[in-house]
């Protein structure tokens, strides 16, 4: 996607032709930082303390973290406890750990003096399916957003709500859940999006709504709790989510809050859409409640906000007395049934066993075996 006049993925290798740059996703949206990682450390930190996040990016990422340790360590020794190294970083997403594998599974038969390259050209690989797997996401997901346009009355946008963000910073580019709504403003449909700010670390206020403004969407700004309000009065056509692992089953598991905003959206029969590459699929998971786990961060994300103060500098205050201990899971689970549809680059599934199976019929057998 573009910022400014200049387009922009949220990963790429450096000029040096080893080392990373990233965007920093803690300082937006005041500040575009871009950062130089050089290190697996560096690259373990950034996902961890969320420079990047997002399931996909996620997964990038390791991919490269994987790459700079082959650079310097080739020995399946040093694959596997860099595995271990990243897989600790972000329990819940999916993608990271489908990327480990994948690096893994790849370079274990490679001869060592070859290993670096190869990693370098997968992750890459990884970097260049992701952009394709969402843009047919939103392609598919733009059938349901022309659909409801149809029948809206001549002028009135169709008016989505979105939770957290899903958007190109999640990924390499044009997002998850965002992707079908780039492509609808490409096509000239008129949209509207309801931003959740998405506490604790209002990734909705901070990073959609940046990118909603940097791509001309209309777009309005709600606190959390908004919602099912809004839901109730009629004013928002359809909900789109993303999520950091789904099960073969078909529940999901996504930023915390998504659960309410599913909920609100049955009681007052809106659509609830999840949009999601296929590497987002955990095949060997069905119980979403019973079998994720759920990251618990740092109560201090509840505690303490950044934000930009009238002297123009960016600052972290608190918002809740010292003495008062903060809880702080990261996630929550969907039961498959509150979700209307998958969104994949395959096609749209039903939420169940069946639905994913009938589109992946391939991975959904080889699990099974």
């Amino acid at each position: 996607m573009k910022v400014g006049d200049k387009h922009y993925r949220t990963i790429w290798v450096n000029e040096d032709g080893w080392s990373v740059d990233l965007i920093d996703q803690r300082w937006l949206p005041h500040e575009l930082r871009i950062e130089n990682v050089q290190t697996v450390e560096g690259i373990a930190t950034a996902i961890r303390d969320m420079w990047v996040r997002g399931a996909p990016l996620i997964g990038v990422t390791a991919a490269y973290g994987v790459a700079m340790r082959m650079r310097e360590d080739a020995s399946d020794a040093a694959l596997d406890a860099v595995w271990e190294q990243l897989h600790e970083t972000r329990p819940t997403a999916i993608n990271l750990r489908w990327a480990l594998d994948e690096m893994r599974g790849l370079l274990r038969g490679i001869p060592e003096a070859d290993r670096a390259a190869a990693a370098y050209r997968r992750a890459a690989e990884i970097a260049d399916e992701d952009v394709e797997l969402n843009r047919s996401i939103g392609r598919n997901g733009l059938d349901i957003i022309r659909q409801i346009a149809a029948r809206k009355k001549p002028g009135e946008p169709v008016n989505i709500l979105t939770h957290c963000n899903a958007g190109w910073l999640a990924t390499v580019d044009f997002g998850t859940a965002t992707s079908p709504i780039y492509h609808a403003v490409e096509e000239g449909i008129a949209v509207h999006v309801y931003v959740d700010e998405t506490r604790p670390r209002n990734q909705g206020a901070q990073l959609t709504a940046w990118e909603m403004a940097g791509h001309g969407v209309p777009h309005t700004l709600v606190v959390d709790n908004a919602g099912g309000h809004l839901m109730q009065h009629g004013m928002v056509d359809m909900v789109i989510v993303g999520t950091d692992r789904t099960t073969a089953d078909g529940d999901v598991c996504n930023k915390i809050g998504t659960y309410l905003k599913a909920l609100a959206a049955k009681d007052n029969n809106v659509p609830f859409y999840v949009a999601l590459p296929s590497p987002t699929i955990d095949w060997t998971v069905h119980d979403g409640v019973k079998e994720i786990p759920i990251e618990e961060r740092s109560g201090d994300e509840v505690s303490l906000v950044w934000g930009k103060d009238e002297d123009g500098k960016v600052r972290q205050v608190r918002i809740s007395p010292e003495a008062s201990p903060a809880g702080n899971p990261a996630f929550d689970v969907t039961p498959a049934r509150l979700v209307t549809g998958l969104i994949t680059e395959r096609g749209i599934a039903d939420a169940s066993p069946e639905g994913l199976a009938k589109l992946f019929p391939d991975r959904a057998k080889s699990n099974a075996a």
